[in-house]
């Protein structure tokens, strides 16, 4: 009489739970990929409307990856995967260890492919020869005495029934790393103006402040354009200070972000302000001075008796051009009046000096900050899972047994073997194998 199993054990162990499992999960991550996440309420009502923003709001769709809904399924989907393996390990275990010896003779005259030969030659000269060929092509048989017989076994990488596990387990370790990830990580950004620092940034979720235990400095923000005069790339050049001293510097852009100490630094955006840096030297004896300069405010380079300042402004075209009308005195005859365009660099002539000017506008990058201690668990049970589907789909458990007894004055052998996957593949191993047989000339061959 079959056993009949518990019933919440068989519902967790199902496979349609796991397509269930599986195909919400999918559709729910393709809508929070189309929906943006984690905007204001008057974003989804502006956009979506008030009725699908209510709704929204009832599901938390704008922090799905969050909400109670999604975290169940994920939680369902995990023990499915656990039950689901625990009940079939058993059998597959047994597959694996199974003394292949015991096999009965009656189911390998059963099996395909197979074949039979005969010879005159003495059993025991059979057997040693077989067992050498069967070397010889890479199998290592073991030997037993089966129904009167000598029966030999082999087999190839019965391990590969363990590959579905192995895929079963990733999607567990994968899940384990979006949680860590969710309940240590941290996620926000910050608007860093050059030539600051800065150790904190402003978490998404709270934004509060976050101390990130060092510093971080915009050192200087470049900002290049199209010949459309669409923005083609902004580069942040940034310098991490920890305990006092700068340990690392990098230019970032789009897709290659800056990483220390489990923080990824992405650059996302900027900021112009109305102020510009105006560098002056003096060509004569190299002094150079940089201010950080506002139109109508007037500045001093007191040690060179220098006075300037931004009397007009022309803001900048579209290609991000922008001018500066500069006044400027060193104290001897006339003042000097002229323009600045954006960073080109320009000379001046006084009456006995040579001064040269360069000017740059003022931003601040917008940087995204995240942490995520759980990426290397994703990370790993990515590679366990690609490692796992090549085992399950690409690999087979092939296994050959080779039975050798006496009937009427002749040694008969019959040659069969089974594979779990890849029947056209075994095949040709197989037969390339018997063709290894039949050269054999101490063996003698002859099919029957």
């Amino acid at each position: 009489m079959k056993k009949k199993k518990n019933s919440f054990w068989e519902f967790f162990s199902s496979v349609k739970l796991a397509l269930f499992c599986f195909f919400t999960l999918a559709i729910a991550s393709i809508a929070g990929t189309i929906i943006p996440q984690k905007e204001s309420p008057g974003f989804y009502i502006g956009k979506y409307g008030e009725s699908a923003a209510e709704m929204f709001r009832l599901l938390n769709i704008p922090d799905m990856y969050n909400s109670w809904w999604f975290l169940s399924i994920l939680s369902l989907f995990s023990m499915n995967l656990i039950i689901c393996s625990i009940d079939r390990l058993p059998t597959v275990w047994k597959l694996v260890t199974m003394d292949n010896l015991a096999t009965k003779v009656n189911r390998l005259e059963k099996m395909t492919p197979r074949i039979r030969f005969g010879t005159k030659q003495p059993k025991q000269e059979v057997v040693a020869q077989v067992e050498q060929t069967l070397k010889g092509a890479g199998w290592k048989p073991s030997q037993g005495e089966r129904e009167g017989g000598t029966l030999l076994f082999a087999q190839k990488t019965p391990w590969v029934r363990f590959g579905v596990y192995v895929v079963h387990l990733s999607i567990l370790v994968i899940f384990a790393g979006a949680i860590i990830g969710t309940l240590y990580g941290s996620k926000g950004s910050i608007m860093l103006r050059e030539k600051n620092v800065a150790p904190y940034f402003f978490e998404f979720s709270s934004s509060e402040r976050a101390m990130l235990g060092f510093e971080v400095r915009c050192d200087n923000f470049k900002l290049t354009y199209y010949d459309t005069g669409a923005p083609k790339e902004f580069r942040s050049d940034l310098t991490v200070i920890d305990g006092g001293q700068e340990v690392l510097k990098k230019s970032i852009v789009v897709n290659d972000p800056l990483h220390y100490k489990g923080y990824t630094f992405y650059q996302s955006s900027y900021q112009a302000y109305d102020e510009y840096w105006v560098t002056v030297q003096n060509q004569n004896n190299g002094a150079k001075k940089t201010f950080l300069a506002k139109p109508g405010v007037e500045f001093k380079w007191q040690e060179a008796g220098i006075n300037l300042g931004i009397v007009n402004l022309l803001q900048p075209d579209r290609w991000g051009r922008y001018r500066l009308k500069i006044w400027f005195s060193d104290g001897k005859g006339e003042p000097s009046v002229f323009w600045l365009d954006g960073e080109t660099l320009v000379s001046v002539e006084r009456s006995d000096a040579a001064y040269a000017f360069k000017s740059k506008q003022v931003y601040a990058t917008g940087l995204q900050i995240a942490k995520d201690p759980g990426v290397w668990p994703v990370y790993i049970g990515c590679m366990m899972m690609l490692l796992g589907l090549v085992i399950a789909f690409f690999l087979s458990h092939k296994r050959l047994w080779v039975y050798i007894y006496e009937e009427e004055d002749k040694t008969r052998i019959l040659v069969a073997g089974s594979s779990n996957k890849n029947k056209v593949g075994f095949e040709n191993m197989f037969n390339a194998l018997v063709e290894k047989l039949e050269d054999n000339e101490t063996l003698q061959l002859g099919k029957e």
